[in-house]
C-alpha cells in the first residue's frame, strides 16, 4: 500500500482550528500520513492568540532531518514559521528535498492576531524562492508585493479570494510568467466559522501534490475540500470558529458501519 506522505512546517494551534492540527487532519483526510516540524507553540482560541513561544531552530532542523531520513517525503507544506533565523534554516534543509514544497505565507490570524513580524515577512523570499506553489491570502498577498513580485521567484500563486468583499469568491492559481491555469468562482459561505482554512488550503494542496495529481487537479481538489470543511463548521467557540475537517462524518463509523450492534 502507498501512502503520500506529507511534511508539515508550522505552528501548533492550541485550539485546535488551524496550523499543525488542521494539517494533520487534512492530510489524513485526504488519504496522506502527515509527519510534523513544529516551529511555534501558540496559546490560542477562536477568540485570538495569547501567547507565541518559537520552538529553537536546531529542534525544528531536528524534526525535518528525524521524519525525512526515516519515513521520507513526497510533499512539503509549509505554514506558520516562528522567526526569520527558522525561515532561513528551513529553506537551507529544503533545498536538498525532490518534491513538491506549498508555502503558506502565515501572517495574521483570522482573528487578527499578528503570526510573523517583518523581519520574519523579509525573509520569506527565501522560502519562495524554493516553494512549488505560494498560497497567500489577498493582504498577505499585498504585503509580499502583489502578484508579479510571488511570480518573479519562479513559483506558482494561488490567489485566494475570500478576503475580497461580494457575494462570490474567486481563487485563482498562477503559473510562472503571470499565466492564469484556472479559476474557480463559488457562491461566499455565510458564516464567521473560517478558521484555518488557509491551513486547510494550503495542506490540501500539498497533499494532492504529493498523492501525484497535476497542480490544477491539486487546486480544485484543495478549494473543494475547504469548501466543505466550512458547510460542516461544527460551531465551537465565541469568535471565528474551526471548519469541520471531518465533513460532517465520523470516519470509523463510516468504515465500521455505523448503527451495527457493538457485540456482534
Amino acid at each position: 500500500m502507498s501512502i503520500p506522505r506529507i511534511l508539515i512546517i508550522a505552528g501548533s494551534d492550541s485550539g485546535g482550528g488551524a496550523g499543525i492540527q488542521a494539517d494533520i487532519r487534512t492530510v489524513t483526510m485526504l488519504g496522506g500520513h502527515a509527519t510534523t516540524a513544529i516551529t511555534a507553540i501558540t496559546a490560542q482560541n477562536t477568540l485570538g492568540v495569547t501567547a507565541i513561544h518559537p520552538v529553537p531552530v536546531e529542534i525544528v532542523l531536528a524534526q525535518i532531518d528525524a521524519v525525512t531520513s526515516d519515513i521520507g517525503c513526497d510533499a512539503v507544506k509549509i505554514g506558520m514559521i516562528g522567526s526569520a533565523e527558522i525561515a532561513h534554516a528551513v529553506a537551507d534543509r529544503l533545498e536538498a528535498l525532490d518534491c513538491p514544497i506549498v508555502f503558506d505565507p502565515v501572517m495574521i490570524a483570522t482573528s487578527g492576531s499578528v503570526l510573523a513580524d517583518p523581519e520574519t515577512i523579509v525573509a520569506f523570499e527565501r522560502l519562495m524562492t524554493i516553494a512549488s506553489v505560494v498560497t497567500p491570502n489577498l493582504p498577505e498577498l499585498t504585503a509580499l508585493g502583489g502578484r508579479q513580485a510571488v511570480l518573479a521567484y519562479g513559483c506558482h500563486l494561488a490567489e485566494k479570494g475570500g478576503h475580497k468583499e461580494g457575494p462570490t469568491i474567486l481563487d485563482q492559481l498562477y503559473a510562472p510568467k503571470d499565466r492564469l491555469v484556472m479559476e474557480i468562482e463559488a457562491e461566499r459561505i455565510d458564516t464567521p466559522d473560517t478558521h484555518g482554512t488557509g491551513c486547510t488550503f494550503a495542506a490540501a494542496l500539498a497533499t494532492g501534490l504529493g498523492s501525484g495529481l497535476s497542480i490544477g487537479e491539486a487546486f480544485i481538489q484543495a478549494v473543494r475540500f475547504v469548501r466543505l470543511a466550512i458547510l460542516n463548521a461544527p460551531g465551537l467557540g465565541e469568535g471565528h470558529g474551526p471548519v469541520g475537517h471531518a465533513l460532517g462524518m465520523v470516519p470509523f463509523d463510516v468504515v465500521d458501519g455505523e448503527g451495527e450492534d457493538d457485540d456482534a
